[in-house]
């Protein structure tokens, strides 16, 4: 006799699986034969199925609803209480130096157009750098994409982080806010400060004052484009939609391969030109027959570029 055993499970077509699953009954397929019996008595015993030789049994198991359903640990990446996502006491001050200052600059824009009695100037001058903050955006995104490590000075930190997003973009929706914008925030402080004291002309802090804001919160921009519309709010939506912020659809392309498009986080509005005209891969061209310097996206992507899948465990007891 020969007894073969199966376990069969429902698979879900979903990207997101949770360790922890509700009671799933299992089955155990049990093919009893008699390994002497022919083909013909094989189909006879088909049809007329009883009770011993060739009958298929099919018995049930309730699966406890503590026993965990493992997906491959390879090609998963846990995010809960991850401490790299969490804030920290220096990412909200630095966050809050960031904005003040900013802010800061804002009035000194509101004042002085106020006091001479000219709006028309700071407001160009804003959108000015709101537009610009844009291309800056794109510039830099581009830039520790492609070029650089982990150990280069003063922006390594930046490129791990960025070569972490293209592996695991998802995590960026799980980042707390001042952890998310601490970076850019001690980039604006030290940058803003001293125009903020030095000049009082409403134009130039106009200018200023959403330009460094924008860049500030380009990583919240970004977060939000890798957020489901039914999670965001109507306002963030609204603005997405009627292309002032970086769509979720828009920035879906910078991950897909040859991952070297869509660099732009703030609006977006530059990612149409730039990649028409290939702005971008002129630039490389230049750095690699002047530098003999390669940039990512020449190279076919390998396993640090290949998107890994959210497992979010859950510790509630059942």
């Amino acid at each position: 006799m020969s007894i073969l055993v199966q376990n069969k499970f429902l698979l879900s077509s979903k990207t997101h699986v949770s360790l922890w699953s509700p009671a799933i009954q299992r089955k155990f397929v049990c093919c009893i034969a008699n390994t002497t019996v022919n083909v013909a008595a094989a189909t006879t015993a088909a049809a007329k199925p009883k009770h011993g030789d060739g009958q298929l049994v099919i018995e049930r198991e309730p699966l406890s609803p503590t026993t965990p359903v493992l997906p491959n640990s390879s090609t998963y990446y846990s995010v809960l209480n991850d401490p790299s996502l969490q804030s920290t006491w220096s990412h909200r001050v630095w966050v809050t130096s960031g904005c003040t200052i900013v802010l800061i600059s804002l009035a000194k824009s509101i004042a002085g157009a106020a006091s001479t009695h000219t709006w028309l100037e700071p407001a160009l001058a804003a959108l000015v750098g709101y537009i610009l903050a844009d291309l800056g955006s794109g510039v830099y995104h581009w830039g520790i994409d492609n070029y650089g490590d982990p150990s280069t000075p003063i922006f390594g930190t930046q490129i791990e982080a960025f070569q972490g997003h293209h592996k695991r973009p998802w995590t960026i929706t799980k980042r707390q806010f001042a952890n998310n914008l601490y970076a850019l925030a001690r980039a604006v402080t030290f940058t803003v400060l001293p125009i903020t004291l030095a000049f009082n002309d409403p134009i130039l802090h106009g200018f200023v004052a959403v330009c460094s804001g924008c860049i500030m919160f380009s990583q919240q921009f970004h977060a939000w484009a890798h957020d489901k519309k039914s999670q965001l709010p109507p306002l963030v939506v609204a603005m997405q939609d009627a292309g002032l912020l970086v769509s979720r659809l828009q920035h879906s392309a910078h991950h897909r391969p040859p991952y070297n498009n869509n660099y732009c986080i703030v609006s977006g509005i530059w990612n149409k030109l730039l990649d028409e005209t290939r702005v971008f891969e002129a630039l490389e061209m230049i750095l690699f027959f002047k530098l003999g310097v390669r940039p990512r996206s020449w190279t076919e992507p390998h396993s640090e570029w290949t998107e890994e899948t959210e497992i979010i465990e859950q510790t509630t007891a059942y």
